[in-house]
């Protein structure tokens, strides 16, 4: 400086270098670019340089010319204000950003410029309350819309420059435009809310969809055990009492009815097995399963006698949930377990009528309801049937449907006594008497002559379930190799009663029963001939001397 305080060129190259080193090459030489994070720290220099220039116009003047391009380099938009808030000087990336010109902007009070665009309520409160009480203040974050540029997100940092005296005399505003960063934080914070938001809810989905599933896990369970109930059920009825399905004899009766079994087992034609109590009306029915398309699925069986009438609705139909007090559940009928599987219907001549309908509407057409239900069922059941019923007679008294009936009659099987098969009891005796002494750990292996000629001498009313009887007795009696018998079987009395058959009458209708049978199949194999046991020509002049003829 001279001695009035003017600053040489040389002074100022020097405290231009100490204050920004490195940003020029030489004293003409250009400035370097100043980035933004620096550039407030760079200016903040300039109060040193200020106060050693004297003269408030002449310092400013001779501030702004030598650091001009200093300022212009920076990226950063800067305006200096006076103490009054009047634009003093703004760098070219002021005015480029928020598109104004020098000559609109120095001179006027900021808060006016752009025709009071910049009236924004934080500007004022930093400018007017904040840094009068703080010489420094950054980062103050400022959203604003302009009408020329549109919206911007700013942050501002001020800071107030002095003279030597202390009293205020520049402040520096160093705006940094954040929008395109802001714009990306609010972008992603929203991206981020939005796929929080989704998750959320597909939280609640798979929360919904996990309840959904535990629940339909819970009914599977359910249904899981009872599928595993009915099985069981299922297995222990396939537990047969008479040698798994082995139907023991020889004679010619029976022989008979074997082949009728083994004419209709392949078949899906409805069966009706007749026959006394114990006859083992049971064991055909489970042989013409056996031999059927059907024996890779379980026999199923309904008692109809041996349940209330009350009951056997539900038991044959299934009935749903609340369909009558006490129906907790779901139950499923005979007739649907027996699905693609055969439903045997064991002393079906005890049906109460009224359920006789909703049976015959079955085995017409495979459709029925569960009781209390309303959805209509098919299945595909072949149904055997059994009775120690005349079916016939029956229906004349009125206590069978007529049209059931002639649909159950299809193919009729009838299982002869056991008094009409003495030929087979010594067979069955044996039978019996291993399987029952095995299973009381004892060992019986003789028989005595008069022992089997009382056992053939009776008329077993009780069939075949009399003589399992009789023999468990007898075997729990002998405690020897020998069987003895417990019981006193009683013969038939000696005497005739009054109006006794004659001998001729006898022969003719037993000859008349088995041509029935046979369907009048007087020669060849299973024909009455053969089961008679005489020749054809024999049998055709019996036919003859009796008057036997087909009608």
């Amino acid at each position: 400086m001279d001695k009035k305080g003017e600053v040489t060129v040389a002074r100022l190259d020097e405290l231009s270098a100490s204050i920004f080193p490195g940003m020029f090459s030489s004293r003409y030489g250009s400035c370097c670019a100043v980035t933004p994070k620096n550039a407030i720290s760079d200016i903040e220099t300039m109060d040193h340089v200020i106060k050693k220039i004297d003269g408030k116009f002449q310092r400013l003047q001779t501030v702004f010319k030598v650091f001009g391009n200093i300022l212009d380099s920076i990226r950063e938009p800067l305006v200096f204000l006076d103490p009054r808030l009047h634009v003093i000087k703004a760098n070219r990336s002021f005015y480029q950003t928020f598109e104004v010109k020098p000559e609109e902007t120095e001179g006027v009070l900021i808060f006016d410029l752009g025709n009071q665009q910049w009236n924004i309520l934080k500007l004022r409160e930093l400018l007017e309350e904040i840094l009068p009480k703080n010489s420094v203040f950054n980062d103050l974050e400022v959203e604003h819309t302009f009408e020329s540029i549109g919206r911007k997100v700013m942050h501002l940092n001020a800071r107030r420059i002095y003279q030597k005296t202390g009293q205020a005399e520049l402040i520096l505003l160093a705006i940094e435009d954040v929008t395109e960063r802001e714009d990306q934080k609010r972008d992603l914070e929203e991206l981020v809310a939005n796929r929080t938001a989704e998750l959320v809810v597909a939280k609640d989905e798979a929360e919904k969809g996990k309840n959904a599933s535990e629940k339909a896990l819970t009914e599977i369970k359910k249904l899981k055990n009872k599928l595993e109930a009915e099985t069981a059920y299922l297995q222990d009825e396939l537990k047969l009492e008479y040698n798994h399905e082995k139907i023991i004899g020889q004679s010619g009766s029976l022989k008979f009815v074997l082949h009728k079994v083994e004419q209709i087992a392949s078949s899906d034609t409805t069966v009706l097995v007749l026959g006394e109590t114990g006859t083992g009306k049971e064991l055909v029915a489970r042989a013409i399963h056996s031999g059927s398309l059907r024996r890779s699925r379980p026999l199923v069986k309904v008692n109809c006698a041996a349940l209330p009438s009350n009951l056997i609705e539900s038991e044959l139909f299934g009935h749903e949930k609340g369909a009558f007090t006490g129906a907790l559940s779901r139950h499923f009928g005979r007739f649907e377990i027996a699905d693609k599987a055969t439903l045997f219907l064991d002393e079906i001549g005890e049906l109460p009528i009224d359920l006789q309908a909703k049976l015959l509407r079955v085995v017409q057409d495979g459709e029925f309801e569960r009781l209390g239900g309303s959805r209509t069922i098919k299945v595909d059941v072949r149904i055997i049937a059994a009775t120690n019923r005349d079916l016939e007679e029956e229906v004349q008294k009125g206590g069978f449907r007529e049209d059931l009936w002639y649909r159950l009659n299809i193919f009729p099987i009838i299982m002869p006594p056991l008094r009409d098969r003495l030929d087979d009891i010594p067979l069955l005796v044996e039978f019996y008497v291993e399987k029952i002494a095995k299973r009381m750990g004892k060992s019986i292996n003789h028989i005595s002559a008069s022992v089997m000629t009382e056992l053939q001498g009776y008329q077993w009313p009780g069939n075949i379930r009399e003589l399992e009887n009789v023999l468990e007795r007898a075997v729990i009696n002998s405690s020897g190799p020998k069987l003895h018998l417990a019981d006193q079987l009683k013969k038939p009395p000696k005497f005739l009663p009054s109006g006794a058959e004659t001998l001729e009458v006898i022969e003719r209708n037993h000859i008349l029963r088995v041509l029935e049978q046979t369907n009048w199949k007087v020669s060849g194999q299973n024909s009455a001939a053969a089961i008679l046991g005489l020749d054809r020509s024999t049998l055709r002049a019996r036919m003859v001397k009796l008057n036997i003829h087909k009608s």
